[in-house]
């Protein structure tokens, strides 16, 4: 349910509408133009803006919705969002700035996995320097563990389910320019950020994941809300177990991977 009576999509259109344009400084600059006649906005201003006029939504919600609503950032689909063009309103120039999508001039937007001709680069912790196809690889792998545990949460704790809020979910849930692999709300509604790793969990995967832990408590978790962190690997080193071997907020677990054949018979049609 949305906090006020508008969604934070419409809290957006509403932001693109009554948004001032910035006064000219310094000497030289180019004079801005509104969003509605091909200008542009940062991150930092709807921020603001929200801020000021619709305090109760969070620095991770804008952001996310941000994310959902530009045509061309690979993880909108993550989200909730519609191959009916409700969705397609923004164009992101990079990761600070955006401006309203041009159905003329911009490129498709992205609906599928599978329009997606560069995916974003996963933190891996493996120093050898194989080659592309090792790393599409353990893209791959990355992106069916992280399907498979967001819809079976389950088995790491019960009672833990994936985090949503409006149209936005916690899968690859964006903090400050990089991404949480799972976002997840405990029985007790505290956040549980998960960070997946195919292979083997070195110790400098917990300065990511405390990093990731402090942006929630600072920028996203509500007053009284507590903020704990997963890590998920397929080897879990004796580096890893010693340097978080301290911090109770934070457990780890090792995945084992396992298949079936089934042989199928011919002569049944």
């Amino acid at each position: 349910m949305p906090i006020y009576s508008k969604p934070t999509k419409e809290l957006i259109k509403e932001f693109i509408d009554n948004f001032p344009i910035p006064p000219k400084q310094g000497f030289g600059l180019i004079e801005r133009k509104k969003i509605t006649e091909g200008g542009h906005f940062s991150r930092k201003e709807i921020v603001s803006w929200f801020n000021d006029n619709y305090p109760k939504i969070k620095k991770g919600t804008i952001t996310a919705h941000l994310i959902a609503l530009s045509t061309n950032a690979p993880s909108r689909v993550h989200y909730k969002i519609k191959s009916t063009g409700e969705h397609d309103l923004l164009f992101q120039i990079d990761s600070s700035n955006f401006r309203l999508y041009d159905k003329e001039k911009d490129s498709q937007p992205i609906y599928k996995k599978d329009n997606i001709t560069n995916p974003p680069t996963i933190d891996d912790d493996d120093d050898d320097d194989d080659v592309e196809e090792k790393e599409s690889k353990q893209f791959a792998y990355e992106k069916d563990l992280q399907n498979y545990l967001s819809k079976n949460l389950h088995e790491i704790e019960d009672g833990l389910k994936l985090y949503e809020d409006e149209e936005i979910n916690g899968i690859q849930f964006p903090v400050g320019g990089r991404f949480i692999d799972i976002l997840a709300i405990d029985r007790n509604n505290n956040f549980v950020v998960i960070e997946l790793k195919v292979s083997r969990g070195y110790d400098k995967t917990i300065g990511q994941l405390l990093r990731y832990v402090a942006w929630i408590e600072k920028n996203h978790a509500e007053q009284g809300q507590t903020v704990r962190g997963v890590i998920v690997a397929n080897n879990i080193s004796e580096d890893l177990k010693l340097a978080s071997s301290s911090l109770s907020y934070v457990e780890l677990f090792e995945y084992n991977l396992s298949f079936t054949l089934n042989k199928i018979r011919k002569d049944i049609l």
